[in-house]
This record gives C-alpha cells, sequence and structure tokens, in this order.
C-alpha cells in the first residue's frame, strides 16, 4: 500500500501549535546517572573533596555546601548541597535543614552584593520525573534573573550566552559571602 504524502496523515490533525524537537535532550534525559548510594559517579559528592576553585564550590558549612551549576541558567546560578547522600528534602536532618535554609539565604546575599540581580528563581527538582538531572543528591538551585535575560538564542541556536566564566563567577560569589 503506498503511503500518503499528507502530513496529516502522520502526524495528526493539526492543533496550531508550533513545535521546536530537541532529540539532542534525550541525552540528557537517558544519560548515566548517579549511583543512589553516592560515591565517584555524584558530582554532588565529588566537588566537596576537591579544592573550591576546581570543584567550583562556593562556600562550605557544616552539614552543607553551595557550589556553581556546570549548566547554568544565568550567571551565578548555584547549587545548595547537603554533604550527606539524601534524594529528598523531607530526608534532611533538623541540622540540615537549617542549614540548607540559612546557605540559600547566603547565596541571595552573596549574589545581591556581587552582581545586583533583579530576582531570583529557587527551587528544588525531587525525582527525575519532576525536572532533577540528579535525582539521587539534592540540591537547590538558586538563580538571580535580571530584566531581558532571556533572549531567542537558547531556542534558535541551542546558545546561551555567559558574560562571565565559571571560575569567575565562583571567585566573586566566595569574595561576596556574608560574614
Amino acid at each position: 500500500m503506498p503511503q500518503s504524502e499528507d502530513p496529516a496523515d502522520f502526524t495528526g490533525d493539526a492543533d496550531g501549535f508550533e513545535r521546536l524537537w530537541t532529540p539532542h535532550r534525550m541525552v540528557y534525559i537517558q544519560g548515566d546517572r548517579p549511583d543512589p548510594e553516592g560515591g565517584d559517579g555524584c558530582p554532588f559528592c565529588a566537588a566537596p573533596g576537591k579544592p573550591d576553585e576546581e570543584g567550583l564550590v562556593v562556600h562550605r558549612g557544616e552539614h552543607c555546601f553551595v557550589v556553581m551549576n556546570l549548566f547554568p541558567y544565568n550567571p551565578g546560578h548555584v547549587l545548595v548541597c547537603p554533604y550527606r547522600h539524601v534524594a529528598l528534602y523531607v530526608d534532611l536532618t533538623d541540622d540540615e535543614t537549617a542549614e540548607f535554609t540559612a546557605l540559600t539565604k547566603g547565596a541571595v546575599r552573596a549574589l545581591e552584593s556581587a552582581s545586583a540581580p533583579m530576582g531570583f528563581n529557587l527551587g528544588m527538582n525531587q525525582g527525575a520525573v519532576a525536572g532533577a538531572g540528579v535525582a539521587a543528591h539534592l540540591h537547590q538551585h538558586v538563580v538571580p534573573r535580571w530584566g531581558g535575560d532571556s533572549n531567542f538564542l537558547p531556542i534558535v541556536a541551542r546558545t546561551k550566552a555567559m558574560p562571565m566564566l565559571l571560575e569567575d563567577v565562583r571567585g566573586r560569589l566566595a569574595e561576596h559571602w556574608p560574614a
């Protein structure tokens, strides 16, 4: 039986949506995931074992630390992580929870001092289906925002314009970390 040339025969009825197909994201979606038990495969277990500059660690606390995001949405995008390899916020101890919150506030204050953002996105994605890239190790995103910081480049060119190197941002945030 000959195949139809009409695209509607293959895609169904048109629904009015334009679609941007991103099959390159499947590498990320189906990629290797850190060992649920932690260890060398987990970037958040590995970072604290390196010097701050190499591990991109901005600040270390007793129970938690702050690290630069390797795939930032904006310059200064940091992650607050417990040292302990734990997946869920509800599984943090009371001491970990208190420091997790304090370091999130510290990250906001350091970013305000270092780069004067106009706003912030704060959030946790728990579980792979919720968008967590490293679902096995809890982390909270602190993303500074400025008016006009989003543009067409990520969509059209699969490119994000970043005006500062991660190492430079890490140094600046460490310098501006609240006492």
